[in-house]
């Protein structure tokens, strides 16, 4: 009964958005790939808002009812009737009345099984389409024949992109930018590759001194070249190098859509990225947290460990990692291949979960000794074990698929816990039961 009730409350939704997206014709831009596509479309919004009246999905609302409630302008009712019967009443008098509806949508869309992509296009028809990045094992693979077929279907939205709209790829995805030769729309590129039409060059990492002279990083900067000309862009409060893809794939709609660029970069400064996504946050004891607790993969995982990797600093490196889930017959290996590069250079690490023992298994094997291991059951026990440990100076990434809920030991040691509702993933009342 109750998964009746909730696939009559989808289709309702559903129907509520199609038949608003008919009347009010809103542009939409649709974001999708297996790595940074929260951060991208929450960049591309940080750029566009002030210029477009626009709309972005709220959080990660990628999914079949995510879609339509961004459309609709509501919020996830979960398990209470009241509010989705306010939801469709929401829709209704969207349809029925004349409201004032942005004329922009910023729409993360993903694929958590086969058929949601193809879903999704056929009733959302973008003008401009962005393709971030896939790994060789994507995230929710479990779920798909193969890692072929999960990028078979999140190609899926270049197909369904308009003939007169804009297809922005990420040029350092082979296949990814193999994506042109499906489409007839026009072809924007970004990445750090030469070829790349939006290109990053001279990546760097910023760093403040603790108040022990510890450095500390704080975020980053890159130069943009486009169309013969160099740009200086300050990234403040994030790590790594999904954000700086995120930032080009922004900064390529942008110019696109004829906004000033110089006006761009200026918001990109000030954007705060997606929480839960290689976020800077300030821990106890003088040390510095990247919260990447939002969810993980193997391609997402990996770019988090080399971001930590590259990072300057006179305290730990420490990597506090839970498992990575919905990966199937890959499990084993790809836990093992990330521990693999943990063990080359980490001062310590924190295992969590009963898929992680392979995460130690490939670190040991590269030669990390047993000593500098400790293996956790619980995020939240992990967390309270690492308050011992750290010091001024130390560097912590945090890391895991949702289930493990590694945001727990992220606010064991955060400098101000009282923030953690604000600046932490799954931070609401539903979330918090579970």
């Amino acid at each position: 009964m109750k998964a009746f009730i909730r696939n009559t409350i989808t289709k309702i939704i559903e129907l509520e958005a199609k038949l608003v997206l008919r009347k009010y014709r809103p542009k939409i831009i649709a974001i999708t790939g297996s790595v940074g596509k929260t951060g991208t479309k929450d960049a591309v919004f940080a750029v566009l808002g002030e210029a477009l009246v626009a709309r972005k999905s709220v959080k990660s609302f990628n999914s079949e009812i995510g879609l339509p409630l961004t459309i609709l302008n509501c919020e996830n009712a979960w398990s209470n009737p009241f509010l989705w019967i306010k939801n469709i009443f929401v829709g209704l008098t969207l349809w029925l009345t004349r409201v004032h509806y942005p004329k922009w949508l910023v729409l993360e869309i993903g694929a958590d099984k086969p058929g949601d992509i193809a879903h999704a296009t056929s009733w959302v028809h973008p003008d401009v389409a962005i393709i971030t990045r896939f790994g060789e094992v994507p995230v929710h693979v479990q779920f798909f024949k193969s890692p072929e077929e999960v990028f078979e279907e999140k190609a899926n939205l270049a197909k369904a992109l308009r003939p007169t709209g804009m297809l922005i790829l990420n040029a350092d995805d082979e296949r990814v930018l193999a994506l042109k030769d499906r489409t007839k729309a026009k072809v924007i590129t970004y990445g750090t590759n030469s070829s790349a039409m939006f290109r990053a060059t001279n990546i760097q990492i910023m760093y403040v001194r603790s108040h022990q002279a510890h450095k500390v990083p704080t975020g980053m900067t890159f130069k943009l070249e486009y169309d013969g000309n160099v740009f200086p862009v300050v990234m403040n409060g994030v790590i790594g190098e999904q954000s700086v893809y995120s930032a080009l794939a922004a900064l390529a709609t942008g110019v696109y859509l004829k906004l000033n660029i110089i006006d761009m970069i200026d918001r990109l400064s000030k954007y705060q990225s997606p929480a839960g996504r290689m976020r800077l946050i300030p821990g106890i004891k003088g040390t510095m947290i990247i919260d990447d607790t939002y969810n993980s993969s193997p391609v997402a995982a990996m770019a988090a460990v080399t971001a930590l990797s590259h990072i300057d600093t006179n305290g730990k490196r420490i990597l506090v990692l839970g498992d990575m889930l919905e990966l199937g017959k890959f499990t084993m290996d790809e836990h093992i291949k990330l521990g693999t590069l943990v063990g080359s250079f980490a001062d310590v690490l924190i295992a969590v979960g009963p898929r992680a023992k392979y995460i130690i298994q490939g670190a040991i094997e590269n030669d990390m000794s047993e000593k500098n291991i400790m293996e956790f059951d619980d995020s939240r026990l992990a967390g309270k074990y690492l308050e011992t440990i750290i010091n001024d100076g130390d560097v912590i990434l945090v890391k895991g698929s949702q289930g493990v809920r590694m945001e727990r030991a992220v606010e064991e040691i955060m400098a101000h816990p009282e923030e953690a509702e604000h600046v932490l993933v799954r931070q609401d009342e539903e979330w918090k039961k579970r």
